[in-house]
């Protein structure tokens, strides 16, 4: 591939305004407002502050990554873009958790795949958390002028043969399967989306409304964290942050202190409850942290007569909804179908296995198609999510047990996709568990999973999709912040990320970030500038 663009090294260079903690800080610094991360939230409140008129100083403690530096290496980008090396766990180290960390977040490594928030979802925060202005009425125009500001569409390339197979399963058993809309422009179909886009085609915060930001005057500082707030009554008079290696690790005991009008935590879910509880944030209804959700992610893979390459083309243009749709909340938890792009790396922990187990699934590598199901957790009362706690030092835990209720769904979603593999013509499946082995009909496999015992580190499990812990709620009993993104206890405070969702959204969440946030941004500029503004 000849040498593309890289317009944000090119913005660099005209005289964007952004610095790398490693190299060292200011004593203070001053701005109107302060938002500290630089993903799906950051992103797009920075943009419209920053068209209402106001300073604005973005804080990201990831590295400047950019096209220029996106080479399709798993050894590199996992390293470099995820949180903790991409080796984030549970507690108790059942369920790898994936999220970025890097300027632009998750929204560079994620795999593009956009949802509007299911109307079921909205409902149910209407009547449970008092989010009587959440209606799919009234977040439509939000969702809109974001799809536009994003060139969210639906995948309109046939699908690769890894996410061709879902459908092709799905429709032979009457199960209704739909095209991905996906942030794409000019997309390349490379397939190295969980890398970081090599072409700039993936429309993320890095490519669009960050440089957006710095354009209009916007600063930057990357390796830097925020290391905690102060505090006097109801407001927030001071920010500390440090200078740090890519590793995390400290340069020096050097600290810049950040002082704005406003400031809005737009770390991520796990990193933003950290954020607050590190800075001992009032939480008098003990709800900060509470109630993390994850989409806790079953895996199964089916082996093919044809190749079916599952690195090559878009990650995910293919999913169903059938099982999340026709599943009540009181009942079994629904899960959401999707399939799963396959790199060596990420394969090598997929399958499963080790030694000679190991070797004849790389074996059937080329011609394996693996799916994955997302569970729709924090509907149930058996589905109550995990808490975000600190280590000694500071940083975040996530403790989350996977109760009997989401398991019983890993077992389900396990029996749904072999079923459907196996219609779509697989030779063989595997699903990921201990106990799994390949199984050579539908009726050999469903006699094992469905005595597959159900508890944690039996499942191969993980989730990319983190949110909760700072939801929102009517009241402030029913919520760390308001609708309106602002702490319920802290005036000139607001969280905008995943972190506000009181449940999991029940699909891929980075456009209901982009709708939920465009929303509470607008009403903070207006409040903050007396402007009007507008993502799109």
């Amino acid at each position: 591939m000849s040498k593309l663009p890289d317009p944000f090294r090119e913005g660099l260079a005209r005289g964007w305004k952004a610095t790398n903690g490693e190299a060292g800080l200011p004593q203070e610094i001053q701005c109107d407002v302060a938002i500290v991360g630089s993903g799906a939230g950051a992103g797009i409140t920075a943009e419209l502050l920053t068209k209402a008129g106001l300073d604005v100083v973005l804080i990201e403690e990831g590295p400047l990554k950019t096209s220029s530096d996106f080479n399709q290496k798993e050894s590199e980008a996992y390293a470099s873009l995820y949180q903790e090396g991409a080796g984030r766990r549970t507690m108790d180290g059942a369920l790898t958790l994936l999220q970025g960390r890097c300027v632009g977040g998750t929204t560079v490594i994620n795999w593009t795949s956009s949802f509007r928030t299911p109307a079921s979802t909205l409902g149910y925060w209407q009547d449970k958390f008092g989010l009587k202005d959440f209606s799919e009425a009234a977040m439509a125009p939000w969702f809109d002028q974001a799809e536009k500001r994003l060139n969210v569409h639906k995948w309109d390339i046939p699908p690769n043969p890894n996410n061709e197979l879902l459908r092709t399963g799905a429709n032979k058993l009457g199960i209704s399967a739909e095209v991905i809309p996906r942030n794409v422009k000019t997309c390349y179909n490379l397939g190295s989306c969980g890398m970081g886009c090599p072409t700039n085609a993936k429309q993320s915060m890095l490519v669009t409304t960050i440089p957006a930001a710095l354009e209009t005057g916007a600063r930057l500082f990357h390796q830097t964290r925020a290391q905690r707030f102060e505090f006097d009554g109801n407001r927030v008079t001071g920010l500390e942050c440090v200078g740090i290696r890519i590793n995390g690790t400290r340069t020096s005991d050097q600290v810049m202190r950040v002082k704005a009008r406003h400031y809005v935590v737009s770390g991520g879910a796990i990193n933003s409850p950290a954020l607050l509880k590190r800075s001992d944030a009032p939480d008098p209804h003990g709800l900060l942290g509470t109630r993390t959700f994850l989409h806790p992610v079953a895996f199964s893979n089916g082996v093919y007569k044809e190749r079916v390459e599952g690195w090559s083309g878009a990650p995910q243009s293919i999913y169903s909804d059938h099982f999340v749709h026709n599943a009540p909340f009181d009942g079994p938890i629904g899960y959401k179908l999707e399939a799963t792009p396959i790199h060596p790396g990420l394969m090598s922990v997929l399958m499963g296995g080790y030694g000679k187990a190991l070797a004849e699934r790389v074996e059937n590598y080329p011609h394996t198609q693996t799916m994955l199901s997302l569970m729709r957790d924090g509907f149930h009362p058996e589905s109550e999510g995990g808490t975000v706690l600190l280590n000694v030092d500071g940083m975040p835990l996530l403790n989350y047990v996977m109760s009997d209720y989401v398991l019983a769904g890993f077992k389900q979603s396990l029996l749904t996709m072999a079923e459907i593999q196996f219609a779509a013509g697989a030779t063989k499946v595997l699903p990921l568990h201990e106990q799994g082995r390949y199984y050579t009909s539908w009726a050999e496999a469903k006699a094992a999973i469905e005595a597959f015992e159900m508890k944690a580190y039996y499942v191969g499990g993980g989730s990319a999709h983190i949110m909760g812990g700072c939801g929102m709620g009517g009241s402030e009993k029913l919520g760390v912040v308001r609708p309106d993104g602002v702490h319920w206890q802290i005036e000139n405070l607001s969280v905008h990320d995943g972190s506000i969702f009181p449940t999991s959204i029940g699909a891929n969440p980075q456009l209901s970030i982009y709708g939920v946030v465009n929303r509470m941004a607008t009403q903070l500029a207006k409040r903050l500038s007396n402007k009007d503004v507008a993502l799109a």
